[in-house]
């Protein structure tokens, strides 16, 4: 979603989320008692193994005291993440900690506790030895409920047989298990459901078995568990990468990050999509992107800037890639001669990203192919620019015929992308020259006719994600173009007077960082790469 895009269409797809009735709520709140309940009772039931018969090695289990956990000293011991278990390890003493992601009991002498850290998971085994592990403590073992943290400490061996149900290929022997923090007997939602792919559940109803799906609502209601998917977690940390390289690339050009305001006196945008607010007695709105601030920069001599930071939009937008609040990348910069250095930028940073991505994220996008399964990005060295104009006429030739002066709708944006990949070999490519009637306030007009604009939108698998264009730089035009796009000039007095002072030809994009990843990594929903969504329906968690 960029920071730039002009008016969000308020129908297309449906999210499939509601808002929740009262007997939903209701049913919420029976669910959250019963919670509670069963939480007490599982204390109970704790307290009763704690104080069974004397145990010689009760201190090797048990909860630990709250008081201990209050940062009460410095142990010095070494801690190993669950990564770094490896058969190199072998017959070494670990000490982890992490959530019991499964547990498992085999008779009373046994019991197997899958231990999970950062999506990593190791089997950890429990069995009674004399002076070493007691019955006593594989029963506390086996009463802990799922996703409950826990530290343990154990030997290291290596199995004679693969393990499936763990990431590492090596086992702990427990010596030592202590709770650090119980998670309630019964979860809203299980983590195994909620990593479960469409393909899977899909196979199971094909061979007669119904397994558990979780749906949008449920996820985001339960946004704490769901993300501990492997899939999330690997969303999430390409998410990262997307910024971190973004934010490196531009500062090896030359690029300084600024943070500008997002309370602002009018409409940074034009339309009458703002949230709008009260300011001390004055009426303000929070920032549809941070385009004026970014190029009062310009005119202040940083001569190229970025931004990472939220962008707000109040449309009634419930479509698969809108939201109210987005995280935006923006760039803004200095033209010596060209709109088309703006899109060198574009071009030379997106195809690193793909690059990056591909390599330094290996795993977690295949977490995320292993739930929700896509093709990896097609895209060229050198990225594919089409004028507004050839688009126009490839979707002609298609037989689909639109207004040469009017936006691309989400079905025609698809369609062409897909026409590019037949006749391009690429689902990532440049569209600029745009009919100027369909650009905000702020565009600068072709030089040789002025129903086109210098501005440019950029495409993933057949979805927009970058707005761009050159900017006007002459205050007087600038006023001009605002009062015809109907946005009360003196709102904006300030950001026009910024122009009066001497401001060089400049231009710049905005592009959504949730829109990225989603398209990167052809996810359905939006929703998805927001990691507490605020959409038109939901303000919560």
């Amino acid at each position: 979603m960029s920071s730039e895009e002009p008016s969000q269409s308020a129908a297309a797809e449906e999210t499939g989320e509601k808002k929740l009735s009262k007997k939903e709520l209701a049913k919420l709140e029976r669910q959250r008692k019963r919670q509670e309940a069963a939480a007490a009772s599982a204390t109970a039931a704790i307290a009763a193994i704690t104080v069974e018969a004397d145990d010689p090695l009760a201190a090797n289990y048990g909860e630990i005291p709250l008081n201990d956990l209050q940062s009460k000293e410095v142990s010095g011991r070494k801690w190993t993440e669950v990564k770094d278990l490896t058969e190199q390890l072998k017959d070494n003493t670990v000490l982890i900690r992490g959530r019991a992601q499964a547990i498992r009991a085999v008779g009373k002498k046994m019991a197997f506790v899958v231990v999970r850290e950062r999506g990593f998971t190791v089997q950890c085994v429990l069995t009674v030895a004399q002076d070493v592990v007691s019955s006593q403590m594989v029963k506390f073992a086996t009463s802990l409920s799922r996703e409950s943290i826990v530290d343990i400490e154990g030997v290291v061996s290596v199995p004679s047989q693969p393990i499936t149900g763990a990431s590492q290929q090596v086992e702990i022997q427990v010596r030592k298990l202590y709770c650090v923090n119980r998670a309630v007997p019964t979860l809203p939602i299980i983590i195994e459901d909620a990593a479960r792919s469409e393909v899977e559940i899909e196979k199971a109803l094909e061979a007669g078995e119904q397994l558990v799906r979780v749906n949008q609502d449920t996820r985001l209601n339960f946004r704490v568990l769901d993300m501990r998917t492997p899939a999330n977690q690997g969303i999430f940390r390409v998410q990262c990468q997307v910024e971190n390289i973004f934010r490196q690339f531009l500062l090896a050009e030359g690029f300084v990050g600024i943070h500008t305001p997002k309370l602002i006196a009018g409409s940074s945008e034009g339309g009458a999509a703002v949230f709008r607010l009260d300011y001390k007695g004055t009426p303000a709105c929070l920032a549809q992107s941070p385009q004026l601030h970014k190029q009062m920069s310009i005119c202040g001599d940083f001569s190229r800037v970025f931004e990472i930071g939220p962008v707000f939009r109040a449309e009634d937008s419930f479509t698969h890639r809108h939201l109210c609040e987005f995280t935006g990348l923006d760039v803004e910069m200095e033209i010596k001669e060209h709109y088309s250095e703006v899109m060198d930028i574009v071009d030379r940073l997106f195809v690193e990203m793909f690059d990056s991505l591909n390599e330094k994220c290996a795993k977690e996008l295949e977490a995320i192919n292993t739930q929700y399964p896509f093709e990896k990005l097609k895209y060229l060295r050198k990225t594919l620019r089409l004028t507004f104009e050839e688009g126009v006429q490839m979707l002609k030739e298609a037989g689909i015929e639109i207004d040469p002066f009017g936006d691309l709708n989400t079905e025609t944006e698809r369609k062409l992308g897909q026409l590019v990949l037949e006749k391009y070999g690429t689902e990532f490519y440049i569209l600029h020259r745009y009919p100027l009637a369909i650009r905000p306030f702020y565009t600068m007009p072709s030089h040789d006719n002025p129903k086109y604009s210098n501005s440019f939108d950029v495409f993933i698998r057949g979805e927009e994600i970058i707005s761009g264009a050159q900017r006007v730089h002459v205050p007087e035009f600038l006023t001009e173009r605002a009062q015809a796009c109907g946005i009360e000039v003196k709102t904006i007095s300030t950001y026009i007077d910024s122009f009066r002072y001497g401001a060089p030809p400049h231009g710049g994009f905005g592009v959504g960082l949730e829109r990225v990843v989603m398209l990167f990594c052809a996810l359905n929903n939006i929703r998805k790469t927001s990691l507490f969504p605020r959409d038109p329906q939901r303000i919560v968690p």
